[in-house]
């Protein structure tokens, strides 16, 4: 029998809870525990022995790999760090460059897309219908032309969700591309079930693990299929030996992102929240971060609030929704100067429920909108 977690004890870990609803991890979330911790100990080392921790530090960053790896059903050497999704994003592109058009979505954050197009490469935006996108519109719109599927995992416009397997098993022979800023560290992504042949995303969000941390994650016949574009002195083998006139590139995606002297503290930071959510266990974190969004839009339509968010399917339910205001702006300042924090959108305000959200950060939020 798999012990029930007391998730009143694990939201107290998050000394911001203790003041705030802070309901905005869609945006930027608090780090984990150890975090802020790690990040000093690195520091700390650093101070008082220069570089003397080097291997110990090379040793903990391909600690957080596996970890991270693990974490999304993935091999050690085909996840990378990233300072950000748009440097992921990018470095996709680079081995995807020359390999067709790119199917899309309007509901798209820009990452998604405007790196294709400042490429010269074409991007079909599928229209949303109802605020969703259907799989088999998708297929539908796979031609001879067409060699890349890019979707966010959900949307950080209305939180809609993409059936993330359901995609990948039409994909055929197209590149099938996942931004996962908003959805991994609260809903589990297997890149092998998925079918998924890259996917990039950031850390400060609902990953816990501060900014400057993200992750690009590229299958290894993807690697052995689309060479590097851009490589450093640590992309080859025996970086240590100092040649500068002939090289042996190893086939990793570190060795594609992390191609100069690594952002040790960032790496480290990712690795210890992975690991502390790999203890709560995924499936757990989206059930409790799904009940307590279940609880809020029940809250909102009882409160007669429009819900933009689609909530006909369970299955495309995330952990963000938004809520229509005509004056969003007035809202999310109100809302924060009661310490009530949510994010701006032009159609309204996002609210995003992580699993040490509860149902008071709701109740609070629902009082002080009822005053705007």
């Amino acid at each position: 029998m798999i012990e029930e977690i007391d998730w009143h004890s694990v939201r107290a870990e998050f000394p911001i809870t203790s003041r705030a609803a802070y309901l905005k991890s869609a945006a930027t979330a608090p780090p984990a525990p150890g975090v802020a911790e790690t990040v000093a100990q690195f520091y700390r080392e650093m101070t008082e022995g220069g570089d003397a921790h080097w291997e110990a530090w090379a040793r903990r960053r391909e600690r957080a790999r596996e970890s991270l790896a693990r974490f999304i059903n993935a091999e050690p050497d085909e996840v990378a760090f990233v300072p950000n999704t748009s440097t992921g994003m990018n470095i996709i592109i680079d081995a995807l460059e020359g390999s067709g058009e790119v199917i899309s979505c309007e509901l798209e954050f820009p990452t998604s897309t405007l790196p294709w197009i400042h490429r010269g490469i074409a991007v079909k935006t599928l229209p949303a219908r109802d605020g969703i996108i259907e799989a088999d519109d998708i297929e539908r719109a796979m031609n001879g032309r067409t060699g890349i599927v890019c979707l966010s995992h959900v949307q950080f416009s209305n939180g809609f969700r993409v059936d993330l397997e359901t995609v990948g098993a039409a994909k055929g022979r197209h590149a099938f591309v996942v931004n996962a800023a908003q959805s991994v560290g609260v809903l589990p992504i297997d890149v092998r079930r998925m079918k998924i042949d890259a996917m990039c995303a950031t850390g400060h969000k609902w990953l816990l693990g501060g900014f400057g941390s993200g992750f690009l994650y590229m299958s290894r016949e993807m690697q052995r299929r689309h060479p590097p574009l851009r490589i450093g002195w640590m992309s080859v083998e025996e970086p240590f030996a100092f040649r500068n006139r002939e090289y042996t590139l190893i086939e990793t995606a570190g060795a594609r992102a992390e191609i100069g002297t690594a952002a040790l503290p960032a790496m480290h930071a990712l690795g210890t929240s992975i690991e502390f959510l790999t203890q709560l266990g995924k499936d757990e974190i989206e059930r409790r971060a799904l009940e307590v969004n279940r609880y809020l839009t029940t809250r909102l339509i009882e409160q007669n609030f429009r819900v933009l968010s689609p909530l006909r399917d369970e299955r495309a339910r995330s952990a963000e929704t938004l809520v229509a205001f005509d004056n969003p702006a007035n809202t999310v300042a109100h809302l924060a100067a009661r310490d009530v924090h949510v994010s701006l959108k032009p159609e309204g305000i996002r609210i995003a429920t992580h699993f040490f959200n509860d149902e008071t950060d709701v109740e609070r939020l629902i009082r002080a909108v009822g005053r705007t």
